[in-house]
């Protein structure tokens, strides 16, 4: 809807929804883009990882645990190059066993062997959000302007997130903050379209 004062025309300010919306859709036409994670439950541990992606079949992870476990990938197409450290092999018993001879070499084994919770990481990303959403006081995430869209749904009880959405330019999202009643999250986007330099490890330093 518009109206003119004093001869000027003036636009209504898009709702929360609309512009989720359009800020979800900007992130999902990117051809690239780097995703940081942090989470930690109300007991103390988490972890945090590092992805960069092409958000379909091409992308490059590391994952780091409270308890120390580490684990690294690269994901190209169906096949998965992997090095854990030894307090990942202890943390997961039977996982990657052969990676206790590897000595800093990389597995290379089927993406289709990921399991849900073994750190690997999926190189697509749902940019997608439900439930209210409202308009918060304007910020700055990392030094660039943005309105935070704090989203709530009745189905998760004690838990919100909040979108810090780019007003200056794309209307990237920028950072999302989760809290709830188990577990907080940060994740922080960045890197957007720039060329993801992501390839296999050379032969030598896979094992087999």
């Amino acid at each position: 809807m518009a109206g003119c004062t004093d001869g000027a025309t003036t636009a209504a300010e898009p709702s929360a929804e609309r512009m989720l919306d359009d800020a979800n859709d900007t992130m999902k036409a990117l051809t690239s883009v780097t995703i940081d994670a942090k989470t930690t439950t109300t007991a103390g541990d988490g972890y945090s990882s590092h992805l960069t992606t092409d958000l379909k079949g091409r992308c490059a992870a590391r994952t780091t645990w409270t308890t120390g476990a580490g684990l690294e990938q690269v994901r190209i197409g169906a096949t998965d190059y992997v090095r854990p450290n030894r307090a990942y092999l202890e943390q997961w018993s039977g996982r990657y066993t052969a990676g206790a001879k590897a000595q800093n070499l990389w597995l290379k084994v089927p993406s289709s062997d990921a399991k849900p919770g073994d750190g690997l990481a999926e190189c697509t990303w749902e940019f997608a959000s439900f439930g209210a959403a409202r308009k918060s006081r304007p910020t700055k995430v990392g030094g660039v302007p943005a309105i935070p869209l704090v989203v709530t749904d009745e189905a998760d009880k004690g838990g919100s997130y909040t979108f810090y959405v780019a007003t200056d330019g794309k209307p990237y999202i920028l950072e999302v903050v989760y809290k709830g009643t188990k577990f907080h999250s940060t994740t922080s986007f960045g890197a957007f379209d720039e060329p993801a330099d992501v390839r296999p490890p050379a032969e030598a330093d896979v094992l087999g």
